[in-house]
């Protein structure tokens, strides 16, 4: 067992590595009535190639095949779905699928042991037959199809799809319908029995609990063999640093036109731990120093009537990728685009403001103290972060230690006009 203690934030760590490999993290909240727990794997909508750690053979599977696995593991095999049991116990479950990482979710104030039991469970008993499989084909084709109807999602996508070539996040999470309706019951199999094993798996408890009952009941109710060791040999697709093409436009039922403008990372192999960290932090106080309400830019805009609220921005990194989407709605794109363009390429020029600075580095901070009065909040983010091999207790410390100059030559070298791409949702003309 590790402990972790870090006495600025006054707080604690438990971590133990099980005998199967599996992961287990123990935040203890003094006085709290919710308790929360999250078991996910190291497995998402992008990892639709790798190498199977049983045979070597090379393995590539249908697109949206995580997330309707996802669907699949609350279908039991005595035939009750595994939400109607949380219910029981007071407990409110969730799930997720992302391009990275698929979790399994419940929080409770009462019968957290009973909860806790059943989400071991019932993530590890996986129950595919070729007549549930089929089932859920048409509700997923449904869901896809809502989704191809919501301005937001298509204006995102479309932003992915302008700035990324051949990495599988251009593709929707969810797939397409013909890529689902291609997905068989062994093929489930196949992804499950390889992503869902405990050496790729990781379990986050937060609560006013006992460590050493939390320990007893997750070694008493997980699987005691390992299918096999060490992490998983995915295999990226090769993609160019050049983007896609510079500009998607698409004709939607909107009323004010939308935009998203992205600027797509330039990778030199795969970045993860504290190198990791680092650019993204630096990126997000960027990003706030330009882009939050009060800022030159937003203050223009606004006086412009280009917009009337701030603009959304948002940087997205992981091992082999990592962008940042800037959007909003405004009648006039191209003066609004012109005039964040412009303002980058000053701030490129010239660097951020000091004062800016040391003030958005400092509320980021005061944010991330307060982020752990929130147990959902330090739940979904711990394990996020612990897959790209950054414990979430070191954000402060490199929050703390990142400088002006750390800020500006990421600023620098992330906003080049090469990599900026354009997506555009324009309302449909009437008849």
């Amino acid at each position: 067992m590790n402990i972790i203690t870090n006495d600025c934030l006054k707080e604690s760590l438990y971590h133990e590595k099980l005998d199967n490999n599996m992961n287990v993290f123990f935040i203890p909240k003094k006085g709290f009535t919710k308790k929360y727990a999250i078991f996910a794997t190291d497995y998402g909508s992008n990892d639709l190639e790798f190498i199977s750690p049983f045979d070597g053979s090379h393995i590539k599977l249908n697109e949206g095949i995580a997330h309707f696995l996802e669907h699949k593991m609350f279908e039991q095999p005595d035939g009750v779905d595994a939400f109607s049991k949380f219910s029981e116990f007071g407990a409110n479950a969730n799930a997720f699928t992302n391009f990275n990482m698929t979790g399994y979710l419940f929080s409770t104030t009462d019968n957290f042991y009973e909860s806790l039991i059943h989400l071991l469970n019932y993530v590890q008993t996986p129950h595919f037959t070729d007549e549930n499989v089929e089932k859920e084909k048409g509700i997923i084709a449904q869901e896809i199809k809502m989704y191809e109807d919501n301005a937001d999602w298509q204006l995102f996508f479309n932003t992915l799809k302008a700035m990324y070539v051949s990495h599988h996040n251009n593709i929707d999470i969810a797939g397409t319908v013909e890529s689902i309706y291609k997905i068989t019951r062994d093929e489930l199999y196949t992804c499950y029995n390889s992503f869902y094993s405990p050496s790729n798996m990781a379990l986050f408890v937060i609560g006013d609990l006992n460590w050493d009952e939390v320990l007893r009941t997750v070694r008493d109710n997980v699987k005691s063999d390992n299918s096999f060791d060490g992490r998983i040999e995915r295999i990226a697709a090769q993609e160019p640093d050049a983007v896609n093409q510079k500009e998607i436009s698409q004709k939607m039922e909107v009323s004010i036109p939308m935009f998203s403008l992205g600027y797509k990372d330039a990778m030199n192999g795969e970045t993860e731990g504290s190198e990791l960290l680092h650019k993204s932090i630096a990126t997000d106080i960027a990003l706030d120093c330009i882009f939050k309400k009060g800022s030159r830019l937003n203050e223009d805009l606004y006086m412009q009537q280009l917009i009337y609220e701030p603009l959304s921005c948002d940087y997205s990194s992981h091992r082999d990728y990592g962008y940042t989407i800037i959007s909003g709605e405004t009648r006039d794109i191209e003066k609004t685009v012109g005039l964040i363009k412009s303002e980058l390429e000053r701030l490129r020029e010239e660097g951020l403001d000091e004062s800016d600075f040391r003030r958005i580095k400092k509320t980021k901070i005061g944010s991330f103290i307060r982020s752990f009065d929130s147990i959902e909040g330090i739940a979904n983010s711990f394990l996020g972060y612990f897959f790209e091999g950054i414990n979430y207790f070191d954000i402060l410390g490199s929050l703390e230690t990142i400088t002006l100059d750390d800020v500006n030559k990421r600023l620098k070298e992330h906003f080049v006009e090469e990599m900026s791409v354009i997506s555009v949702i324009e309302p449909k003309e009437e008849n």
